[in-house]
């Protein structure tokens, strides 16, 4: 079971936000960190409840500008436990001796548990253990149970259970000059003598919250009879309980909440739902049961065995629970994107950026349902960025590159650097590369499925939508004899302009251009796919007639990629007349230049002026394809390209990469597989413990990086295994780096559900049910006819030599 679990053994207060991001518990629609159940906000606690696509917006003034932002809001805490003997101080880990501490996320469960002993200045020992559940079965349920023990002595505790809707927007401190207060309390209520309820409301967007909290005690097994105290003050309720508790007794309390808002489906009014929920509500018992059944189902779809070592294994479990805790079944019809730091904290505001691009293909090999509910995130959206095109002078639709509530542009205007306390100007809202990663997600989605359904209808209006919106950016340049595409920021968010330019944006980002080039063509491809009537629906709504079309292959077969010396890829037109950047100084001279921007910007210089990159940015496009589909894009653009240029242009950008993202060290970790195993297995190490360790120094508190967890897992499944999702088939070509010794799965590829194990260089895939009796699967080489129920086992020795 430890593979199954993350233990903390000391309470270390320095380390809690940390803990808190790793331990937070979420079913998809709602999400509570690991805080304390008995702390509030303060220096080590953090209590944060966040709910999926609870946006709200708030004006402030920076620099004499009035700024909005729209913000990930922190709900009420729900959580609040707590106690003190004889009216004397509340209970506070900071103030007392802690003999023991233990906190475990049990990740099989769905479970974390605190167990701790403490002793008070009068010498009182008491232990507590705690376990939390946010139930992945009942969406709407959260509970919380203390086991109590008085070790060496008796007498009157009083117990404080409450529902704290005063909580702030107070996780990221670089936002700390920003509006804050998103919640307006609205009503606080005394259901019963052991119940209560909060509602609150979102200040701008609207958005209501009931949460209706019942708190029970047992003793032996039996309900405790007793009278409470109830608070009420603006946007906080309590309810206080006094007994008397005998040495070596054990006390149960039972914390059960329903949590509803007026954005669900499906009910009346989020109050009187909550209040339903929590009169008909069993015992905690009975709520993890259920829970832990769900999970069960969950982890038979999700769960990848890898032999190696327990901390792999564990940190890989780690990273797939977190993409569970923010997406699950749960999710599946509610009107949300992906925010990349999950739903555990408040980093870069909740927003939903192109991170889709790493998550999906996790998703789609094991829960494409949920796969297809996030990509009509967009679907809906789609006439906003329609909208944003038009206003721009462009056809079709445009994207945001940050993402919110409605669709519009939710990236800052300004941003601040921590390490010289400056506004500067963020043009990073210019990365229209998230156009090109939506509609690589809508194809690869299709590809893994077979839904034919969703790219008749939604993908392929989104598809077509934003092929045109990049045939009008595209302009034909007479000088070159080619189409150029400019004014854009690539995936490389150090370089946003030219250097001492006062316009924005740079020319032929390459990663940009080849992808344009692949969609375009994909287009024309997709319209032969979906039924002919479909087709002429579709370019008559569009308004793209065959003059497009032909443009559209124009355009792909003449898209300008800028090349140094033939072989290197430039990254943008102009990047090698860029300095080069002295990597060792720097290193000498800071401790950590991850973060490089903030280091040259507090110099008062900008990366801009150099060849040096936050993350991946070229290379990006050895991950998204394999050699031969590259070259068909490159030979289909009349440029060569060949495997000697793969190895080329990453060791030319690798010397040139900063790993400012935790993105970069997946990317790396992919490419450098087949050309440095080494290497790609120290990116692979790194990018394991990157939110674990919080390599970044302090991002990992405000939210974990869920593109770089879910990377990881398809560094295992794709990279490692060799699964390639292609128009004729699956294949597998595993190529296992030495420090794997096996991989076992389950893949569910378009309605079957395949096994797969890999081991001692043998290959065993068994073709266990679907919706047809036949799916046909490559293996290295050769192609198969399996049929259902079939087993078979490859020798990987016999193929390699």
């Amino acid at each position: 079971m430890k593979d199954f679990s993350i233990q903390y053994d000391q309470w270390k207060p320095e380390e809690q936000k940390l803990r808190e991001a790793l331990c937070t518990l979420g079913n998809g629609y709602i999400a509570t960190r690991g805080a304390a159940e008995e702390s509030r906000n303060n220096e080590f606690n953090y209590p944060g409840t966040y709910l999926a696509g609870g946006f709200n917006r708030a004006k402030t003034k920076v620099a004499d500008r009035d700024i909005e932002n729209e913000d990930f809001v922190n709900f009420p805490n729900w959580l609040c436990l707590n106690f003190r003997q004889d009216n004397g101080k509340w209970f506070n880990l900071e103030e007392v001796k802690v003999l023991n501490y233990c906190q475990t996320l049990e990740m099989k469960e769905g479970v974390l548990v605190r167990d701790f002993r403490l002793e008070d200045e009068e010498g009182r020992i008491t232990h507590i253990r705690s376990r939390r559940l946010v139930s992945m079965r009942d969406k709407h349920m959260v509970g919380l149970e203390w086991t109590f023990t008085p070790e060496n002595w008796s007498g009157k505790v009083t117990f404080q259970s409450a529902l704290d809707g005063t909580v702030i927007n107070d996780n990221v401190e670089r936002y700390s000059d920003l509006e804050s207060q998103h919640l307006h309390p609205l009503q606080t209520e005394k259901l019963d003598n052991d119940s209560m309820l909060l509602q609150v409301e979102t200040k701008q967007s609207k958005i209501r919250m009931s949460q209706a909290a019942r708190t029970r005690f047992y003793h032996s097994g039996n309900l405790l009879d007793l009278t409470s105290e109830t608070t009420e003050k603006e946007g906080w309720i309590d309810q206080q309980f006094t007994f008397s508790v005998e040495e070596k007794e054990q006390y149960h309390i039972e914390k059960i909440a329903a949590i509803y808002t007026s954005r669900d489906r499906a009910i009346t009014e989020s109050t009187l739902e909550a209040i339903k929920d929590i009169e008909r509500a069993n015992r905690f018992a009975e709520l993890l049961q259920r829970h832990e059944q769900a999970m069960e189902r969950l982890w038979h779809r999700s769960d990848i065995k890898i032999f190696n070592g327990s901390k792999t294994q564990q940190l890989l479990r780690l990273h797939i629970f977190h993409v569970m805790q923010t997406v699950s079944f749960n999710t599946i019809g509610l009107d949300v994107g992906v925010p990349s730091r999950g739903i555990h904290g408040e980093a870069y505001r909740g927003h939903i950026f192109w991170d889709e691009m790493y998550i999906f293909p996790f998703l789609n090999l094991r829960f494409p349902e949920i796969t297809r509910s996030l990509l009509m995130y967009r679907y809906h959206r789609l006439d906003e960025a329609r909208y944003a095109a038009k206003q721009e002078g462009y056809r079709g639709a445009m994207f945001p590159w940050q993402s919110g509530s409605n669709g519009r542009e939710e990236s800052q205007v300004v941003h601040l650097n921590p390490d010289s306390g400056n506004w500067i100007p963020d043009e990073t809202h210019l990365q229209r590369h998230v156009n090109c990663a939506i509609a690589y997600n809508i194809w690869n989605y299709y590809l893994a499925s077979d839904d034919r359904q969703f790219l008749s209808f939604f993908g392929a209006e989104m598809f077509l939508s934003i092929a045109s919106f990049w045939a009008s950016k595209a302009e034909f340049s007479k000088e070159k004899n080619r189409y150029v595409i400019n004014g854009i920021v690539g995936p490389d968010e150090y370089h946003t302009s030219y250097p001492n330019s006062d316009e924005p944006g740079l020319n032929n980002n390459s990663y940009t251009n080849v992808l344009v080039s692949w969609l375009l063509k994909k287009g024309l491809e997709i319209l032969e796919i979906i039924e002919k009537s479909r087709k002429r629906e579709l370019l008559q709504y569009l308004k793209i007639d065959e003059e497009e079309l032909q443009l559209w292959k124009e355009i792909s077969e003449k898209l300008y990629i800028p090349y140094i010396n033939d072989d290197i890829i430039e990254q943008f037109e102009g990047y090698h007349q860029l300095k080069e950047f002295p990597w060792e100084e720097y290193k000498e001279k800071y401790e950590d230049i991850q973060r490089l921007d903030r280091v040259l910007e507090s110099e008062g210089d900008s990366p801009n002026n150099y060849q040096a990159n936050k993350q991946a940015d070229v290379l990006m496009l050895f991950y998204l394809f394999n050699e031969e589909e590259l070259q068909n894009i490159f030979e289909g653009m009349g440029y060569q390209f060949n495997a000697e240029m793969i190895s080329k242009n990453i060791e030319y950008y690798q010397q040139r990469t900063s790993h400012g993202s935790t993105l970069s060290r997946f990317v790396f970790s992919w490419i450098l597989s087949k050309y440095n195993k080494t290497a790609s297995w120290e990116n692979f190490e790194a990018l394991l413990v990157s939110d674990f360790e919080d390599i970044q120094g302090g991002t990992t508190p405000e939210g974990i990086h869920l593109g770089a967890m879910a990377g990881s897992l398809n560094l295992v499944q794709r990279c490692y295994s060799g699964l390639a999702i292609c128009d004729d088939a699956l294949w597998i070509k595993p190529d296992l780096p030495e420090d794997i010794k096996a991989i076992a799965m389950r893949i569910k590829y378009r309605n079957h559900w395949i096994g797969i194990r890999i081991k001692d260089e043998k290959l065993l895939i068994s073709f266990e049910e679907g919706w047809s009796d036949k799916v046909k699967i490559g293996v290295i080489d050769q192609l198969f006819d399996f049929e259902k129920g079939e087993k078979r086992k490859f020798s990987l020795k016999a193929a390699s030599q």
